[in-house]
């Protein structure tokens, strides 16, 4: 492995932790983060470990104005052995150079950002929770920073890592969510940017999220931008249904991001033998196998709720209620395999776990 060398410097003065057991995720944040910067014509430069503190931006800095910027999630896991697991990290790091060449954003070297994780997180190794339920959520992302209001590629831009202490992203945990059809907004097309993990397809997410909250729903089914009849994501997830004895998910066609728990998710049923296929799927055959008593199941998957179960659609002004709105038992078996190994308290057969050495504290690494 390529030796790197990222200086640290510590804060001064330590934040008071919040209480463990009662964690809103993405609400706070640990003491350091890794910040690296890129120059046109010098590459990516200065790795650095610094305390936790504001940017300092020019206003006219590209992010502002052209949305140039992508990101990433995991976690870190607390074994009860006092061990830190890391869930399949090199994935990420691969996926955010897939965004970055979607955004026009130069590539970071996977090895030294996976190395910087690593050392971040072995420096605010006391931020991790203990708790159940709980882990240490990690958010690696790139902006644009040049000053210039010109439409083109920015030549400055910084890459950070930032971590926070989190509980359960949905206050439902395991729960069945509901879940509406969403027949108005779409949330990307082939050829856009919708493979990509960039803050704009988010952005777009919100309105019909905000409508979906107010009549009482969890999140958006979001359906296919050209037909407006083909299943793509659960609000920020990949989604998966249980019809007739067989799993289900959605091809990655060209407007669908690539999820890694997705990934696994299909790696897990193969590997249990359990029929899976990746097609198009139409909100029409999801409520023809509802009316005809065969829709047995219905899940979305993500980092940060790993497995959400999805008690209820509602679509067409129908409602459509999947295994009497509890959840499944595919579903929390999936469940609790992937945060079995997440923890380190399940076989990890596919070898997707990776561990974070303890290490001393250091000036330079």
């Amino acid at each position: 492995m390529t030796e790197f060398k990222i200086e640290i410097n510590h804060t001064p003065e330590k934040k008071q932790k919040p209480a463990f057991d009662n964690l809103v995720f993405g609400k706070n944040f640990t003491d350091h983060m890794f910040e690296m910067d890129y120059t046109a014509g010098r590459g990516w430069h200065d790795p650095r470990i610094v305390p936790y503190q504001p940017l300092s931006l020019d206003p006219a800095a590209m992010i502002f104005h052209y949305g140039q910027s992508v990101f990433e999630g995991l976690k870190a896991y607390l074994t009860h052995d006092n061990e830190v697991l890391l869930f399949r990290p090199e994935k990420n790091m691969e996926r955010l150079n897939k965004s970055n060449s979607r955004l026009c954003i130069p590539e970071v070297d996977e090895e030294l950002a996976l190395y910087a994780l690593k050392e971040l997180i072995s420096v605010d190794r006391d931020w991790i929770p203990n708790v159940e339920g709980t882990s240490l959520y990690i958010r690696p992302f790139v902006i644009s920073t040049e000053p210039y209001l010109g439409v083109a590629a920015s030549n400055k831009y910084k890459f950070i890592i930032i971590l926070s202490p989190v509980g359960a992203y949905y206050k439902e945990g395991i729960n069945p969510v509901k879940i509406a059809v969403q027949n108005e907004y779409v949330r990307a097309v082939k050829g856009g940017t919708g493979t990509a993990k960039t803050g704009g397809n988010y952005a777009a997410s919100l309105k019909a999220q905000e409508l979906a909250s107010l009549t009482g729903y969890s999140q958006v089914l979001w359906l296919d931008g050209k037909e407006n009849k083909y299943i793509e994501e659960v609000g920020s997830m990949n989604i998966f249904f249980k019809i007739n004895g067989e799993v289900l998910t959605p091809e990655l066609n060209g407007s669908i991001l690539e999820g890694i728990t997705r990934n696994s998710v299909v790696e897990l049923l193969k590997y249990w033998n359990v029929p899976v296929s990746e097609r198009r799927i139409s909100i029409e055959e999801v409520y023809q196998a509802h009316a005809d008593g065969q829709l047995e199941e219905a899940f979305g998957t993500g980092t940060a709720a790993v497995i959400s179960p999805i008690g209820e659609f509602f679509w067409d002004n129908k409602k459509i209620e999947i295994n009497n709105g509890i959840t499944g038992e595919l579903s929390k078996k999936i469940y609790d395999t992937l945060t079995g190994i997440q923890k380190g308290t399940a076989p990890d057969p596919f070898g997707w776990s990776v561990k974070v050495e303890k290490k001393e504290a250091a000036g330079v690494q």
